[in-house]
């Protein structure tokens, strides 16, 4: 988002009641300049905010189908998040790049985030196939975890694509990272993310090994699961 040098002194000189408390912490020589920054974080947040909305309604449209075809909702549920501007500096740091909007979209491909969460595996692929065959999504990124899962047992199937953006003046192709993955493998991955990152203590090899080998256990249920589903459809 771009703003008029004229917007952007009137704003430093009267900021709106929500900007007053970073303006305080500015020096006077650099505020023009972190103020114009400021504002195309704004810009960008609400770019990749759009890109969510656009990608989840793609995906509620191909789920309502499904369910209007085959009486059946392949999606259970679907969550987004877009990352914190500390967290985009931090990963911006890590790889070596400036706090600036244009590394951020040329850097990272994971600022916008959907997951969608399936019943079954094959709905997994179901989903990955559909979406990206849509005629206005380029498939950047895909990176199966199911078939080969991670050292530490975690599975799901990632995407990165890029979808389009109507704003007033132009069209803009946007970045998203797509997570695909069952029930159980979310619900796996969500309590490893806890234990891993929410405790102080350390995991241990014992205890990661006890991890994986609940991700093996947590696939196999997933895989009886899906025969199970496949058998009752072919009795029906």
């Amino acid at each position: 988002m771009t703003i008029s040098k004229a917007k952007l002194r009137k704003t430093i000189s009267n900021p709106p009641v929500e900007l007053q408390p970073v303006t305080r912490l500015i020096p006077a020589n650099t505020q023009e300049q972190v103020m114009e920054q400021l504002y195309e974080f704004i810009g960008m947040e609400h770019l990749y905010e759009s890109a969510i909305r656009e990608v989840k309604t793609k995906l509620e449209i191909l789920d309502g189908e499904f369910k209007s075809k085959y009486d059946y909702n392949p999606i259970h549920h679907i969550e987004d998040r877009l990352k914190s501007p500390q967290s985009i500096l931090e990963k911006l740091q890590r790889k070596g790049y400036p706090f600036t909007c244009d590394a951020a979209r040329a850097a990272l491909n994971d600022i916008a985030g959907v997951r969608v969460i399936c019943n079954y595996i094959d709905d997994i692929y179901t989903v990955a196939d559909l979406l990206t065959m849509q005629d206005d999504v380029e498939l950047i990124v895909r990176k199966d975890y199911i078939e080969k899962p991670k050292p530490n047992g975690y599975r799901s199937l990632h995407l990165v694509i890029k979808t389009p953006v109507y704003l007033s003046d132009r069209k803009e192709m946007v970045n998203v990272e797509v997570q695909i993955r069952t029930i159980a493998m979310d619900f796996w991955a969500s309590l490893e993310h806890e234990l891993k990152y929410k405790t102080d203590t350390e995991v241990s090899a014992e205890l990661a090994q006890q991890l994986k080998q609940c991700a093996e256990t947590i696939a196999d249920t997933d895989k009886q699961m899906q025969q199970i589903y496949k058998t009752l459809k072919e009795i029906n």
